[in-house]
């Protein structure tokens, strides 16, 4: 089946919800209206069904193959990839300064996600590429960066992260790969397991972003530094030099996202590995925190763009698919109800996801220095629930995709099996998910002495008095209601266990906590859409004499407009009365008072 998406509900969130149109008026984005960015969402969808889509079994039945010195990718990546950067999709929202089209973040998370939804593996590469060129051009001389990121940028160089080591996973603090200072540049010497896009033929050149400690510097994450290091040197003209001892090992054979080469790579084995520092010298893990925030937002895309694809796909089937006689599955009550949450999981990580990178964009284009920390403040607090809210909920939904298929779900002549498998990492890397619920409750959420977590409850506590008595929607208010301030009072119990030395009873239920805050947040911009939508809805009724339930459910029936806004308001419904109460439950187990989990004997 080709990939699917609803593009419409990205429109909606993009356009009826945040108006990002409106970023146009500032000076920064001066230029741009709604026309440009839906036409620049509408090529990128065209793309991605053209070009990525063919690429997707390729990439999981044939994969990346390691032979002598050399990695190669499916047939057809490197044609695509050329393709893909030729049309400025690698630096969409980077300054034009280096080749970039300055878009919105916003416009290019909506764009990402068709790339990513079509193939993950095939994106990875480019999404690397465009993190580290960022990173080099925040943090670099002017002298560095443009030696390096505008061929990053056009998709003529590749880029990776560099951090993880044998011995060091999670506790990057453990590295051992060394660098030595040698006149204008350092000597590496060490090896980096499982980086992504670590070695391919897609291009002539592959940037690396290595974390190493300089001869002297203290032990742990304080004595680290950053290094540009790439797999060829680079002339003062521009051109390619030697080959700068950066060797690949091998390659992981994976579950999933087999096109994507996940690489060991050795430097410095024969002593002649240069690289160049990026930044302050013992800066290394704070900089490199700039790449893996954008890294975890990515992972949360790739959860909900992918279980995307599998809930269009399973849609798709399930009306098609005959079963007892004429009946079609669609019809009957338990494959609805495994549709209905597909959809409303789908449209809520959708939601949080472009309202994230609309914080970006507004803390790009606010001049108010206090407002612009607000915006930078909620990003920073959300970040971890967009990691792993998405990319565990993207997977669950992958999961009830393969449900609906029944046993042809879990073969590989539908695509459903593939989404589950090619997910599943997303969870795990950049910081597992249990990493970014403890960074939550034991950074986020206290940062600015609590004041980013205020305003986040102050601004749903005020949607909920506001909108308490709304015709339609005051039940599925005083639901968020219920659930905010069950998120408050759990809150206030971690401080108060904190503040009294138990660290561990916080730790126990972080991840359960940071499900309740991802759930009441989602329920709260999907009811918050609905309120726009049903106001669309009713015009459409109104405007065509709709004056009783019959003829307004004829024309959701026959309008495909209003079929959508009506879906809108029941997945809203759907995630208020169905998933919502889940937090409940898991605040009554974070409340209690049982800790067999710590106590027993394994």
């Amino acid at each position: 089946m080709a990939y699917k998406v609803n593009y419409r509900d990205v429109e909606f969130n993009l356009f009826d919800y945040l108006k990002i149109q409106d970023l146009g008026q500032s000076e920064k984005y001066s230029g741009f209206g709604r026309e440009d960015f839906a036409a620049i969402l509408g090529e990128a969808l065209k793309f991605a069904q053209k070009e990525i889509d063919p690429l997707f079994k390729k990439s999981d039945q044939i994969g990346c193959k390691h032979e002598g010195d050399k990695v190669t990718t499916p047939p057809g990546f490197k044609e695509a990839y050329q393709n893909f950067a030729a049309n400025g999709f690698i630096a969409m929202d980077v300054p034009a300064t280096y080749g970039g089209s300055a878009l919105p973040v916003s416009v290019t998370m909506g764009a990402t996600e068709f790339f990513v939804g079509s193939c993950i593996a095939f994106s990875m590469y480019s999404g690397l590429t465009r993190g580290a060129g960022h990173l080099i051009e925040a943090f670099g001389t002017e002298d560095l960066a443009q030696r390096f990121v505008p061929n990053m940028y056009s998709g003529k160089w590749g880029g990776t992260m560099c951090l993880t080591e044998p011995q060091a996973g999670s506790a990057v603090g453990d590295l051992t790969t060394s660098a030595v200072k040698e006149g204008d540049h350092y000597k590496i010497k060490g090896n980096k397991i499982f980086i992504s896009s670590g070695d391919h033929d897609l291009t002539e050149n592959i940037v690396h972003l290595v974390l190493a400690r300089v001869e002297g510097d203290p032990a742990g994450t304080k004595g680290i530094s950053l290094f540009v290091v790439p797999k060829f040197r680079v002339k003062d003209d521009g051109s390619l030099g030697d080959w700068n001892d950066v060797k690949t090992v091998n390659i992981e054979h994976k579950m999933g996202i087999k096109g994507s080469s996940t690489c060991t790579l050795s430097f410095g084995d024969n002593g002649n590995c240069i690289g160049y520092l990026l930044g302050e010298q013992r800066k290394g893990m704070a900089m490199m925190f700039q790449m893996m925030n954008e890294a975890r937002i990515a992972c949360g895309l790739q959860g909900a763009a992918a279980s995307s694809a599998a809930y269009e796909s399973a849609l798709e089937y399930a009306k098609v698919r005959t079963q007892g006689g004429k009946t079609l599955i669609i019809d009957y009550p338990d494959v609805r109800r495994m549709l209905i949450t597909m959809k409303a999981y789908t449209e809520g990580m959708r939601a949080l996801l472009l309202y994230s990178a609309y914080l970006d964009d507004k803390e790009n284009v606010e001049q108010d220095p206090a407002t612009k920390e607000k915006y930078a403040g909620r990003l920073s607090l959300l970040t971890p629930v967009c990691k792993a809210y998405c990319t565990d909920m993207g997977f669950r939904v992958s999961e009830l995709a393969m449900q609906v298929y029944g046993g042809y779900g879990y073969i590989s002549e539908y695509p459903v099996e593939q989404y589950m498998r090619d997910i599943k990492i997303s969870s795990i890397y950049e910081g597992t998910n249990g990493i970014q619920a403890l960074d939550l409750i034991g950074r986020k959420i206290g940062q600015k002495n609590g004041e980013y977590f205020r305003e986040l409850y102050e601004e749903l506590n005020g949607f909920c008095g506001k909108q308490a008595a709304h015709p339609a929607f005051k039940d599925e208010v005083a639901s968020i209601k219920k659930a905010l301030d069950q998120v408050g009072q759990v809150t206030m119990k971690f401080a108060e266990w904190g503040m009294g030395g138990d660290i561990l009873r916080p730790q126990l239920h972080a991840v359960n906590y940071l499900y309740n805050l991802g759930d009441t947040f989602v329920a709260y911009l999907l009811v918050d859409q609905a309120v726009v939508a049903l106001v669309k809805l009713e015009e459409i009724w109104k405007s065509q004499g709709a004056d009783n339930e019959e003829k307004k459910s004829k024309i959701c029936t026959e309008n495909d407009e209003a079929r959508f806004l009506e879906g809108k308001v029941k997945s809203a419904r759907f995630f208020v009365s169905s998933v919502l109460p889940q937090v409940t439950a898991r605040a009554k187990t974070i409340l209690s008072e049982d800790l067999s989990a710590l106590k027993v004997r394994f």
